[in-house]
C-alpha cells in the first residue's frame, strides 16, 4: 500500500492564469482554482498548478545556464497534429529536437520544456 499518491505537479511562472489556461486547453482539463498567485488545472487524477514567482526565469535547455528542473511527457496518437495544436495554443517548438520521429520538444508559454511522444 502506498504511503502517498501523486496529487499535483506545480510549475513556476510569472502569469499563473495564462499558463493554466494553456495547460487546460492542451490537456482537455479545467481551471479549477484561479487566484492571482496560483492556478490549478484538473487534468485527470492529477492537478497541474501554476505558481507566480516574480523573478521566474524560464529554463534554457539544452544549455545548463538555467536547468529545466523537470519536464512533462505527454502521449499523443498523432504527433504532428498534437504539435500543431500545442503551437496554436501558445507553445513554441524547441530548436533542438533529439529524436523528432519519436517525440517533439516544445515549451509552454512560460518557457518550461515538455515533450509530445508518439503513443
Amino acid at each position: 500500500m502506498p504511503i502517498a499518491t501523486l496529487a499535483a505537479i506545480n510549475v513556476d511562472c510569472t502569469d499563473p492564469l495564462a499558463l493554466a489556461r494553456f495547460w487546460a486547453a492542451l490537456l482537455g482539463g479545467e481551471v479549477v482554482i484561479a487566484t492571482p498567485d496560483f492556478c490549478a488545472v484538473q487534468a485527470g487524477p492529477v492537478h497541474l498548478g501554476a505558481v507566480r514567482v516574480a523573478a521566474h526565469q524560464a529554463p534554457t535547455w539544452p544549455s545548463a545556464e538555467h536547468p529545466k528542473q523537470l519536464h512533462l511527457d505527454l502521449a499523443a496518437q498523432d504527433l504532428d497534429a498534437a504539435e500543431h495544436e500545442a503551437i496554436h495554443l501558445g507553445a513554441t517548438r524547441e530548436s533542438h529536437q533529439p529524436d523528432p520521429a519519436r517525440f517533439r520538444v516544445l515549451r509552454d508559454p512560460a518557457g518550461h520544456p515538455f515533450c509530445l511522444r508518439a503513443r
